[in-house]
């Protein structure tokens, strides 16, 4: 069996290698050519798999992608030719919630404002939006979901309007790319309704750049009047308006869900999904092959506080160094892609053992870290 499979799918030969004749390739450049004799199709959001690309292809039996988005596929084609398809729903929701936490984090100090005192918008209430919703609940953030059709779908959590994400002092962006249906989500954020957002407020994008027209951004930005941004996706990836990027808080290449441990997770998911279609018992599990983090184990002794929980996520995940990074290649040949490529390894903060001496391991655990039952003074 020929397993073609994403340069960048981390641990894929480990996974894979007892499955097929594996065959790498780079997502972005990857043509109908090479993947003639494919029986398996690995491919992460940069990749567009249509028929275009399958078009010589007639042995192709799964196709997975090792994202949440699905976008990038055409599942109506899949579906004729009578081929599998899996994606990793919810493998890197974890990550991009550490990515929003950390960049709120470091906004709260430049600007000097308490989170607590801040309501917050989330725009898409799925694995990602879910995942932030606990973490800045948890800190106690007054959070606001706004999510149409789960709301119509009889989902029972409180939702708001979207008349109400606008007034928010920080809305967040968890949504798929959309462009037809009820409640598309191309331009969601159009000129109309970015001219009702303050130079007071934060407006967070971590989905789809697409989601935001940037042009119509571009415009008020230069008239002074945006929001703080925080931006991780951009329309016409990888081409980003560079224009923006002065007006951009935080800026980054599109890795907010790029954690090791939530890329691995994903690997896995399509590794389990290949495993039952050829009725095999999976021998793997992500556990096999990440180490233990640099930094694993830490004590503390006193409340968590906005200071404290900064330092914490900063052992872990600091975002401004992903900004620093953008900043420094964007102008370079491919550098938006040679960034995502070459990204440094990044883990979790559940892989950060926090042991404290007063009793708030609820709260550790909602933010995302791990704690150790043996020694925590139980609440």
């Amino acid at each position: 069996m020929n397993i073609y499979i994403d340069e960048n799918i981390p641990y894929a030969r480990e996974f894979f290698a007892g499955l097929g004749r594996l065959h790498f390739f780079a997502g972005r450049s990857v043509c109908a050519q090479q993947l003639a004799d494919a029986d398996v199709l690995l491919v992460r959001s940069i990749t567009q798999v249509n028929e275009q690309l399958l078009s010589i292809n007639h042995s192709l039996k799964f196709v997975g992608t090792a994202t949440i988005g699905t976008d990038h596929i055409d599942q109506d084609y899949l579906h004729k030719r009578g081929i599998t398809f899996s994606s990793a729903p919810g493998c890197n929701k974890i990550s991009v919630a550490e990515y929003i936490l950390s960049s709120l984090l470091v906004l709260a100090e430049k600007q000097q404002f308490q989170l607590t005192d801040k309501t917050v918008a989330i725009v898409g209430a799925g694995n990602t939006g879910s995942a932030v919703f606990q973490r800045l609940n948890a800190l106690g953030l007054r959070c606001k979901l706004y999510d149409p059709p789960l709301q119509q779908a009889g989902d029972k959590r409180d939702f708001c309007s979207f008349a109400e994400v606008l007034e928010s002092d920080i809305i967040s962006l968890h949504v798929p790319k959309t462009a037809a249906g009820k409640f598309p989500t191309v331009h969601m954020f159009a000129e109309q309704e970015l001219k009702k957002l303050t130079k007071k407020q934060i407006l967070l994008n971590a989905s789809r750049g697409e989601v935001i027209d940037n042009q119509a951004l571009l415009k008020i930005a230069q008239q002074g009047l945006h929001p703080a941004l925080v931006l991780d996706v951009w329309e016409n990836e990888p081409a980003v308006e560079k224009q923006l990027l002065p007006f951009v808080e935080i800026a980054t290449p599109h890795i907010a869900g790029y954690s090791l441990d939530g890329k691995v997770r994903g690997t896995e998911m399509l590794y389990q999904a290949l495993c039952e279609l050829l009725d095999i018992k999976p021998k793997y599990r992500a556990k096999d092959f990440t180490a233990a983090a640099a930094v694993n184990q830490v004590t503390i002794s006193q409340k968590i506080d906005q200071t404290l929980l900064k330092s914490l996520m900063h052992m872990i995940f600091d975002v401004r160094r992903d900004d620093a990074l953008f900043r420094q290649m964007i102008d370079q040949a491919d550098g938006f892609d040679t960034m995502r490529k070459t990204y440094k390894e990044r883990r979790e903060l559940s892989t950060l053992v926090v042991h404290s001496s007063v009793k708030q391991n609820t709260l550790l655990q909602s933010l995302g870290f791990s704690t150790n039952e043996l020694n925590d003074t139980k609440e």
